[in-house]
């Protein structure tokens, strides 16, 4: 069966960027081979678990041999969309947007931040890493002007619907949602929504639960 008529479930899909973190790891130490079982060791997911996951995209891994370090990096970062560049923007340059803009790992992924834009007359033309910060009404003429493929939404959740339906429209295909508020989009553009209260609130859940067990 081809790889893009097999469904992948989304934890396998999540668990891939773990894979290429901790490989590009083990590159930089100068690993050149890994078995599943070290592997796992190391990301505290089970070998079988590693081999089933990578299966579902070919195996990469020989009997007795493991898996080649820089290759499988190499092969998940295609799998990833890592083999080429991403050039995004950011819609909100506050304290959130300014610190993704600052984050300077995206580029090592191939994701190029090209602007931020905001509503804030004070951040016009104020620099973040020598990326201009432009106000919202440049927006429409700067994505037509330019070749911008993701956005990153860091403002208000009453704006979010608003501007998502401005990117749609001038050829963004991707939206990286922080703005407090589930959006519904067409198919035809993937959205990755990160409620960071959620995730402390789930981590605050799993302190309880460690607290509960310790008093048993």
């Amino acid at each position: 069966m081809k790889l893009e008529q097999r469904k992948i479930s989304r934890a396998v899909i999540s668990r891939l960027p773990r894979y290429y973190r901790y490989l590009g790891d083990l590159l930089e130490a100068g690993v050149e081979r890994i078995s599943s079982n070290d592997l796992s060791k190391k990301m505290h997911v089970t070998a079988s678990q590693i081999r089933q996951d990578l299966n579902n995209f070919g195996g990469f891994g020989q009997q007795g041999y493991g898996y080649n370090v820089k290759y499988l990096y190499t092969e998940i970062g295609k799998i990833l969309g890592l083999d080429k560049t991403h050039n995004f923007i950011i819609i909100g340059a506050g304290n959130l947007g300014q610190a993704l803009a600052n984050y300077a790992s995206f580029e090592r992924s191939g994701f190029i931040l090209k602007s931020l834009f905001d509503v804030n007359p004070r951040l016009e033309g104020v620099t973040i890493r020598g990326i201009q910060v432009r106000m919202m009404d440049e927006l429409v003429d700067f994505l037509q002007n330019n070749d911008i493929e993701i956005a990153a939404l860091t403002i208000p959740k009453s704006k979010a619907v608003e501007v998502s339906d401005i990117l749609i429209a001038n050829g963004i295909k991707g939206i990286w949602n922080f703005a407090h508020t589930d959006l519904n989009l067409p198919q035809d553009v993937v959205i990755e929504s990160v409620h960071l209260s959620d995730s402390l609130m789930e981590l605050s859940y799993n302190i309880s639960r460690q607290e509960k067990r310790q008093r048993k």
